[in-house]
């Protein structure tokens, strides 16, 4: 049973870097709206069987990166720039009406743990773990969704996230971007623990809108780049 569990968990592990490089080719515009994702040309690329790729190809379903189409199989959704900005938008008001409340509603237990989240981030950003640094960063701002004490708020918030996972994760892979986004968890955290839920929600406005400027410079450097017209090696597995 216990070599099964560890079967398991290296074919989930495989199945997330999948999603993450199709999810960074994606996002930073590498593979094109209408590219179509192939399981048995991914999994030779990936060197895996199709188990993991046709797990990463669902949850990029779930996210809205990829549609399943009757006789076309997998491909790349349509999503322009101005749709993409448009979500950072609105995720930023999300975000700022759950941190002003939290700011106001979360317990010391609540409060303390977001701080000794906040903190262990440090070693992530010195050793420049971008993928450490994004799932951190999910559980951080999910930890403040639930602060709110408002389930409804707190499912919207998610269902959103999950929405803008794709393009949230990208925009950490722009120049020194996880240093600032540590940097303005910093402004947010302190405003938090002033009692400030008013400064809380500017910072954590100002944190959301600068996760999207982050996004689009990183774009532009990308496509500025003609080697980046061929995808990257596959993650080892």
């Amino acid at each position: 049973m216990g070599r099964a569990k560890t079967m398991n968990d290296e074919r989930m592990l495989l199945s997330d870097q999948i999603r993450n490089a199709l999810t960074d080719e994606i996002a930073s515009g590498q593979l094109l709206p209408g590219s179509a994702l192939d399981e048995t040309l991914l999994a030779a690329r990936f060197n895996a069987s199709r188990t993991p790729v046709r797990e990463a190809l669902r949850e990029l379903a779930a996210s809205g990166l990829v549609e399943a189409r009757p006789r076309r199989g997998v491909i790349v959704a349509r999503t322009t720039p101005e749709r993409i900005m448009d979500m950072f938008e609105a995720m930023a008001e999300i975000e700022a009406t759950c941190v002003r409340l939290a700011t106001y509603r979360m317990t010391p237990l609540e409060r303390g743990e977001l701080i000794d989240l906040h903190n262990a981030s440090a070693d992530m950003v010195a050793a420049g773990d971008v993928d450490a640094y994004d799932a951190f960063n999910r559980k951080f701002h999910e930890k403040i969704y639930l602060a709110t004490h408002n389930s409804f708020l707190a499912e919207q918030a998610l269902a959103t996230r999950l929405r803008m996972a794709a393009f949230r994760r990208t925009q950490l892979r722009e120049s020194n971007r996880i240093a600032h986004s540590r940097a303005e968890h910093q402004a947010v955290i302190s405003a938090i623990a002033q009692g400030d839920g008013e400064q809380a929600a500017r910072n954590m406005r100002a944190h959301m809108l600068n996760a999207a400027s982050a996004l689009a410079r990183y774009i532009a450097t990308v496509m500025r780049r003609p080697s980046d017209s061929a995808p990257p090696p596959a993650p080892a597995p």
